[in-house]
């Protein structure tokens, strides 16, 4: 029997593999090598094995003589993998149940501490006072990382479909939202490339992408200019690639990675408000569309994000 017919006859999910799909014939007709990082072969027992290999072509002065496969067991690579994948699915339902269900203790806890400052703000001591006004500035601030993890988890799990997009439309919502922060400001955004691309994307989370990016650019300027934004896009090969430039504050290269995790701040929260969750969001957009994201800056001179997405 064909080699084919021995170990290769159907795929993972039991359906027939045709030999005219299979990637070790297909070397013995046109004699091109072909790697496979993902494949199984069968065992006489009929089970299963995971695979990665290599078919290389056997040529001799009268032809193709036959070929050679040199292939590696992985799956251990595969049943690790599928564990990380279900502890994260299960780390995020964690965090989904744990915010959720925090929200109604919470939401009584500072209502009680808002209605102690209005009923005894000044009837008590200085120390009373402060002690009061710290326990409504904490209330209110747990309860905004607790609405933003809450929306950090629910980019997997409530997205919308993904559908066709055309990508000049959430960029105008975002600017639509972004509007009084513009004008605030005095910032000057040009998009440099118009059309922007049409891609398959969740468009709500596309505006949410700009919007951070967008508004984190107005936030972080610095104080003796206006802030100038440029967004421009280009194709990379099977990539569009999105880079959103300002002329802020900038960042220290120490610090690339730790901005797009949850909760991370660079700076005291009386001179820059927040949670510190924007990045993380938009990095767990971009990762579900396929994409990365990562950012080029330098202190006091200003930054630019990069954020790539499939173009087909």
């Amino acid at each position: 029997k064909r080699s084919h017919e021995l170990v290769h006859h159907h795929h993972a999910d039991g359906t027939v593999h045709l030999e005219a799909e299979c990637p070790m014939l297909s070397v013995l007709g046109d004699g091109k090598p072909r790697q496979v990082t993902q494949d199984v072969f069968w065992r006489k027992d009929n089970t299963m094995l995971s695979v990665e290999y290599v078919a290389t072509p056997m040529v001799t002065e009268s032809g193709i003589e036959g070929a050679v496969i040199a292939f590696r067991d992985i799956s251990h690579q595969i049943e690790s993998a599928q564990e990380i994948q279900r502890s994260n699915a299960e780390l995020e339902q964690f965090a989904y149940a744990v915010s959720h269900d925090l929200q109604e203790p919470l939401r009584m806890v500072a209502s009680y501490v808002q209605l102690l400052a209005r009923r005894y703000q000044g009837k008590l001591d200085n120390d009373a006072d402060d002690f009061i006004r710290f326990s409504v500035d904490g209330a209110k601030r747990m309860q905004q990382m607790i609405t933003d993890l809450l929306e950090y988890s629910r980019i997997q799990r409530k997205g919308n479909p993904m559908s066709r997009v055309e990508l000049d439309e959430p960029l105008a919502d975002a600017l639509k939202n972004l509007e009084l922060s513009v004008d605030e400001a005095g910032a000057l955004i040009e998009i440099e490339t118009r059309p922007l691309p049409t891609v398959t994307a969740d468009s709500a989370q596309m505006a949410r992408l700009f919007q951070n990016l967008i508004g984190n650019a107005i936030k972080y300027r610095e104080k003796t200019r206006k802030p100038e934004i440029h967004v421009k896009v280009k194709r990379i090969g099977a990539q569009w690639e999105f880079r959103l430039s300002d002329n802020g504050i900038g960042i220290d290269p120490q610090y690339f990675d730790r901005i797009f995790q949850v909760f991370q701040r660079l700076h005291a929260r009386a001179d820059y408000p927040g949670t510190g969750i924007g990045l993380a969001v938009c990095r767990r957009i971009v990762e579900r569309h396929g994409g990365r994201i990562w950012v080029e800056s330098e202190p006091g001179k200003g930054s630019t994000f990069i954020f790539t997405l499939p173009a087909n």
